[in-house]
């Protein structure tokens, strides 16, 4: 059977469309949920005449009869100030609702701007798991990227500007009302973002099988997450026109979100979140060069699921064992890297080795790091960021 490319719903939170013209119903989508003026979250690019993206998604919404304001002013790692900023924006307009547009950071910033619209405050105050207590104005997630999964996710992550640490806000307030996947919009995504969004998603999908809170519900999603990222992820990267696979792997990071908000993560996101905020590399680069070392680290603690890592990824493991299996995944992962131009070390990025201490200390207390396989210490953390070099 085909990856399917027409729209097809999921009924499980967010309220999901994935597939060719889905971002056709934003629109109606937000007049069902009763939005009557918008805030558009975006990026500079996708708010710029160049893109027109989010001028396209405003006519869309004023179609169906819903004003809508752009807020063009996020940030790749978002950060408080520009919640700051687009809170704002969506008070002195006198905004009822959201959408964010873009990938993770368009999505997070989004959920930060909803959280403190409610709530008050800043977003520093929710900071942590379960501290969102109301729920957010109505929110669509429109998505151009195929690897965050913050489209459906119930986080949202920001960098604090007064220290460089991001803050990871976690709760079932923060999922959006309705998450929009159309692979058409991703085909403008050049191969470099392709790259480094994939990665980020089986690094989701990897992570998820091997966590903690892993079971049945993630298992299924998290290594059928694997076998598509694995299969399609060079297409996409290849040919930005492959509608099958753009189509492949918008579903393949949305499944991968499902499965790490049921499981819970791992130190690979621990330590990929601190280079993004100190230096501001990007989030799935730092992942793609984490997640073996991270995977060698934790094997001990869950060989055999490394060995089924394997299986998903491709590798025939006949005859091997789950030692021998194992190894053989975790090098088809840096193959994979290797292949669609993934950078091998950081160092080449701008990462200094004077910031290792103090970005383990913060990579030890991240909320990933408890659902980790492996007890974990910061020494640990120290040497993997050494090795990542």
């Amino acid at each position: 059977m085909g990856i399917p490319t027409s729209i097809n719903r999921f009924l499980v939170p967010p309220v999901t469309l994935i597939g060719c013209g889905a971002v056709q119903t934003a629109g109606q989508q937000m007049k069902a949920l009763g939005g009557k003026k918008t805030l558009i979250v975006t990026d500079g690019f996708l708010a710029s005449p160049a893109s027109g993206m989010a001028e396209k998604i405003k006519k869309i919404l004023e179609d169906a009869g819903v004003q809508a304001v752009i807020y063009g002013g996020v940030q790749p790692n978002p950060t408080d100030t520009n919640v700051a900023e687009g809170l704002k924006l969506y008070k002195d307009n006198g905004c009822d609702s959201l959408i964010s547009l873009g990938g993770g950071s368009s999505h997070d910033c989004g959920k930060g701007i909803g959280i403190v619209a409610v709530g008050g405050g800043r977003i520093h105050d929710y900071k942590g798991i379960d501290t969102v207590t109301k729920p957010m104005p109505p929110f669509i997630a429109i998505n151009t990227t195929a690897g965050t999964g913050s489209e459906m996710t119930p986080a949202a992550v920001i960098t604090n500007t007064e220290n460089n640490v991001k803050m990871v806000v976690w709760s079932v307030n923060v999922c959006a009302n309705v998450a929009i996947d159309d692979p058409e919009l991703h085909v403008g995504m050049p191969p470099a973002l392709t790259a480094s969004t994939g990665m980020d998603a089986l690094t989701h999908a990897v992570e998820a099988y091997v966590a903690a809170l892993a079971n049945p519900i993630s298992d299924g999603l998290a290594l059928h997450a694997i076998k598509l990222i694995a299969t399609w992820l060079p297409r996409a990267v290849g040919n930005g026109n492959d509608i099958e696979a753009r189509a492949a792997m918008a579903y393949a990071a949305y499944i991968a979100g499902q499965a790490f908000s049921s499981a819970g993560l791992g130190i690979a996101h621990s330590l990929a979140h601190q280079p993004g905020s100190f230096i501001g590399l990007p989030h799935g680069v730092c992942n793609a060069v984490f997640l073996p070392l991270v995977c060698e680290f934790n094997m001990i603690a869950c060989m055999d699921r490394y060995a089924d890592v394997a299986a998903a990824m491709g590798v025939d493991i006949t005859g091997l064992t789950p030692r021998e299996a194992a190894l053989e995944g975790i090098q088809a992962i840096r193959n994979l890297s290797a292949d669609i131009g993934i950078p091998s070390g950081l160092a080449e990025l701008g990462m200094k080795e004077e910031d290792i201490p103090k970005m383990a200390e913060w990579a030890l207390k991240e909320v990933c790091t408890p659902t980790n396989p492996r007890v974990t210490t910061v020494k640990d953390m120290i040497e993997l960021y050494k090795k990542a070099m």
